[in-house]
């Protein structure tokens, strides 16, 4: 019906009627026992590192299929008007971030595809490296030490990370962000996706190739960087993420989801290397908090500082991200913290991971692959060595 400037019918005018048409039933991939756990822990980390924000997905590795996403702070959508319009959002797929060292698992796949190195490659590390006119240090002062490709990762050295992006160079190294997805839709089947944001090659500067191998000068979201964690599970083969299974139509038939499309992004091969270094960035690196009793746990810590206008200030996103379990995968995980107290994603994020990921193993009733109990002796024992925490 026609309408004044302050949208009240006019009377007396012809109007057009255009008859209801019926809605649609979804059944989604969530799996509500998994979702609801995944909120409440991730509200209570929240709380416990006084995060402002935070996020957590729980994905299958072999389909796609999101089994939970949660986000914090959350809201009521009975009363969404008593929540700020920040809080609506589902940051899992709309907002994006510098990854920070989370990001340093594409530099090893790419350099491990290229065969530029292997994960036994001997690379000799100072505490510092400058490239053009910037300095990155590791996260704490030591000598000059040879270190393992492997070793590299576990550990989260940036100055081996960079040598290692040096190699690669601009032209393999942009190929290679690409190649696993950033920079561009996921294809979820929800609305808003971000995009990330990937430089185009011609507007690298001279210190962007000492950046993006250790996850600076790159955003990305939340859904595109579980999905990359996932192509390692899935034997190198990226699987477009969903969270429809099926519609109802109209006469109450049940209407699969499309299927998700799939693309092959690393080697079988590759995919497995790259899995045995993040289980010993677990076992015996930065992500210990990540290790959950019975299985072995493949991931990666990450301490971003936030970028700001001139630089970077001194707030951080605190992330871990990684696939479980590592010997015959079954999910992946993402799980991140907006500027938390302490400031580590090994402090902060994975401890939220191990308890998101066991969990969810029990609830899909994963069987253990190691002995629980010893596990959980030598978890308590503590490494011989403090671990710096990233």
């Amino acid at each position: 019906q026609e309408q004044d400037p302050f949208q009240r019918a006019l009377p007396q005018v012809g109007y057009t009627e255009i008859p209801a048409v019926p809605g649609r039933s979804l059944f989604l991939t969530i799996d509500k026992e998994i979702q609801y756990f995944t909120e409440q822990t991730l509200a209570a980390a929240a709380k416990q590192y006084h995060a402002e924000s935070g996020t957590a997905i729980v994905m299958r590795v072999r389909t796609g299929e999101i089994l939970a996403m949660a986000n914090v702070p959350d809201f009521d959508p009975n009363n969404f008007s008593d929540f700020s319009e920040d809080a609506w959002k589902n940051r899992a797929v709309t907002d994006q971030f510098e990854p920070g060292s989370v990001f340093k698992m594409i530099t090893a796949a790419a350099a491990l595809e290229e065969n530029l190195a292997t994960p036994e490659t001997v690379y000799s590390v100072p505490d510092a490296i400058q490239v053009s006119d910037r300095v990155i240090n590791d996260s704490h002062p030591h000598p000059t030490e040879d270190m393992t490709f492997t070793e590299v990762i576990a550990q989260s050295s940036n100055v081996g990370t960079i040598k290692i992006g040096l190699e690669l160079g601009k032209v393999l190294l942009d190929k290679w962000v690409r190649r696993f997805g950033f920079g561009k839709e996921t294809g979820l089947d929800f609305p808003g996706e971000g995009l990330g944001q990937v430089l185009e090659l011609d507007s690298w500067y001279g210190s962007t190739i000492s950046q993006i191998p250790i996850g600076q000068g790159v955003a990305v979201t939340p859904i595109q960087l579980v999905t990359a964690y996932a192509t390692l599970g899935n034997g190198g083969m990226w699987v477009e993420p969903k969270l429809v299974h099926a519609t109802l139509d109209a006469d109450g038939g049940l209407v699969p989801a499309a299927t998700p499309a799939r693309r092959r992004v690393l080697s079988q091969d590759v995919a497995n290397q790259v899995l045995e270094i993040l289980t010993e960035v677990v076992e015996n690196g930065t992500g210990l908090e990540a290790a959950v009793p019975g299985y072995r746990i493949a991931g990666k810590t990450g301490t971003a500082q936030k970028p700001e206008a001139g630089g970077y200030g001194n707030s951080y996103i605190a992330s871990f991200a990684g696939v479980a379990p590592s010997d015959h995968p079954n999910i992946a995980v993402l799980v991140s913290l907006d500027d938390p107290s302490p400031i580590w994603g090994g402090s902060t994020a994975a401890p939220t991971f191990q308890k998101i990921v066991a969990f969810t193993l029990r609830q899909l009733g994963v069987a253990p692959t190691n002995n629980a109990e010893r596990d959980l002796q030598e978890l308590q024992e503590g490494p011989e060595e403090p671990v710096v925490h990233d």
